[in-house]
């Protein structure tokens, strides 16, 4: 019997949702590109605000709706 070994993951508690997180990533690469002179690295950098805002969006679209609390 082969018996292959057990993966562990390395598990992370994110103390922020995936949205508020891609959404400082794209705050972040916003700021950077403004204090760059137009180029090709400001250039990615906004692009990469883009990509994250549309990843936020994207994940908010497919997440089911949370529950309100009870009063």
């Amino acid at each position: 019997m082969n018996e292959q070994p057990t993966i562990k993951r390395n598990r992370v508690k994110h103390a922020l949702t995936l949205e508020e997180r891609l959404l400082e990533a794209s705050r972040k690469a916003r700021d950077t590109a403004r204090k760059l002179p137009p180029g090709k690295e400001r250039a990615m950098l906004l692009r990469s605000a883009r990509e994250s805002e549309a990843a936020a969006q994207i994940n908010n679209w497919i997440s089911p709706p949370r529950l309100k609390p009870a009063k």
